[in-house]
């Protein structure tokens, strides 16, 4: 299998929904609430595990973690589902779905059991933390049952105002895009305590290179796959820095900067940290047209397209009139729901889909912002895929 992530491989597995009977989904349970495993009782795992719950058509049936504490709390949350301890036991068992959210590290061969084994599956983003493992995925995506829905953990993608602001993109109001910025300064993580050392780096995966895939793979791997969907492509090279200033424990960057390149030659601006900002928050995407700019975030999004007279700087600030603001629409909820949501409704209804190329390219993307910041010096998308 070639290495190289093509257009038209991207088009043939995720250009458009696959609509088949309920019944071809998931036989004689169509009627039914899905029975959804969860692989992974953390944090994100328990979270994204109570949405399934809520949508009120699906319920967790088994719950698989290799540590004791946190099966206990999901047999809490979820009883009376069974429980694993032993991933493949959870790939193999009487259920419509898996929900994939253990350590990232862990995905792509996690991903072949569950495709093998021909279950829907609901993949946690990365769903890898190398180009190895995006090459494993890949593969393992393209002899899955295309019967069966595989989503990925970019809730973007599946948010209604987001998708609002994609549409108002692609539909040329806003002319070329010029250029694109980016963030996510958002503070700090929380640290597990209390474990054995030989468990530290599972318990803590998210603090390590190695279990994470470091930040820019783990965190910034959102921001990276909205720019990817709105430009319908990635870019083609990256330069970086990074560096530690405050963090004292694992061996995660905390911050850093990437300049990207498009092959149009539109660049694309990206910062994020992992260190206190003090309530500073700025989570999201702008994107600069011709004739407008849009900037996007789980909180909504603001569009800007109105014809503004500049005031010169010699004569003070501009300050905007009511007419000259720009329309805005705000998400009051988390769009992760949305994600969840129409996963269970996709199975039920037989649409599924093959998410995995599309986020494999941003997996990438991430990979390329990386190696650049470890290097030091412009990594292109070509000696990605070499690595």
């Amino acid at each position: 299998m070639s290495r190289s992530l093509s257009r038209r491989n991207l088009l043939a597995a995720s250009g458009g929904l696959l609509i088949l009977k309920p019944e071809t989904v998931r036989g004689s349970q169509a009627n039914s609430a899905l029975a959804v495993g969860l692989a992974g009782c953390g944090r994100r795992g328990l979270f994204d595990a109570d949405l399934f719950v809520k949508t009120g058509s699906a319920r967790i049936a088994a719950i698989c973690d290799i540590y004791e504490d946190q099966r206990t709390h999901g047999k809490e949350l979820f009883s009376p589902a069974q429980v694993y301890t032993n991933f493949e036991d959870l790939a193999g068992a009487n259920l419509d779905a898996i929900l994939i959210a253990t350590p990232p590290f862990q995905r792509p061969e996690q991903f072949e059991l569950v495709s093998a084994a021909r279950k829907h599956v609901y993949m946690e983003k990365p769903v890898a933390v190398d180009s190895a493992g995006c090459r494993r995925i890949l593969q393992a995506a393209g002899k899955a049952d295309p019967a069966k829905r595989i989503s990925v953990g970019f809730q973007q993608r599946y948010g209604r105002d987001y998708r609002k602001a994609h549409a108002i993109v692609k539909s040329g109001q806003m002319g070329r895009i010029q250029m694109i910025c980016a963030s996510w300064m958002s503070g700090d993580l929380p640290l597990r305590k209390g474990h054995p050392a030989s468990e530290e780096k599972i318990r803590n995966w998210v603090w390590y290179r190695e279990t994470s895939g470091d930040i820019v793979v783990e965190q910034d791997c959102h921001n990276l796959d909205v720019v990817n969907w709105f430009m319908g492509t990635h870019p083609v090279k990256a330069v970086g820095y990074g560096g530690r200033r405050s963090r004292t424990y694992g061996d995660n960057l905390d911050h850093l900067t990437v300049s990207f390149e498009f092959a149009n030659g539109v660049h694309f601006s990206y910062s994020a940290n992992q260190f206190s900002t003090r309530g500073f928050r700025d989570v999201g995407e702008t994107f600069i047209g011709e004739k407008g700019a849009i900037h996007t975030s789980r909180q909504g999004y603001r569009w800007f397209d109105k014809v503004v007279n500049e005031t010169p700087l010699d004569k003070g600030y501009r300050t905007s009139t009511p007419e000259e603001e720009p329309a805005e629409v705000r998400t009051p909820y988390d769009i992760t729901e949305d994600a969840v949501a129409e996963f269970v409704a996709g199975v039920r209804a037989g649409k599924v889909e093959n998410a995995v190329p599309a986020a494999v390219e941003s997996m990438y993307t991430a990979i390329m912002a990386r190696q650049a910041i470890y290097t030091g010096r412009e990594v292109s998308w070509a000696e990605v895929q070499r690595m």
